[in-house]
């Protein structure tokens, strides 16, 4: 497998742009700069990230979701820590 992310990546399964080998992969993505623990989707191109909001549930029992815009840099954690001494 390539070390390049897709331009979009979602944690649900029933999405189309889920891919179950890269999320076995530890992936971290920057939002803005800042590090985030809650992206359930990202696209690169567009630049958005929707963030789970709380506990929340919608109707299918899924997290309520916000979509947010900005600069989104996903990466493998374990090839950022190798790189640093």
């Amino acid at each position: 497998m390539s070390d390049t992310l897709p331009d979009r990546l979602s944690v649900q399964p029933e999405s189309p742009y889920y891919n179950a080998e890269i999320l076995a992969r530890d992936i971290g993505v920057r939002f803005n700069g800042v590090e985030k623990s809650n992206v359930d989707e990202y696209c690169v191109s567009e630049g958005w990230v929707r963030v789970s909001v709380g506990r929340t549930k919608d109707r299918r029992g899924r997290d309520m979701t916000m979509k947010l815009k900005g600069k989104v840099e996903p990466y493998f954690r374990d090839a950022a820590q190798s790189g640093s001494p």
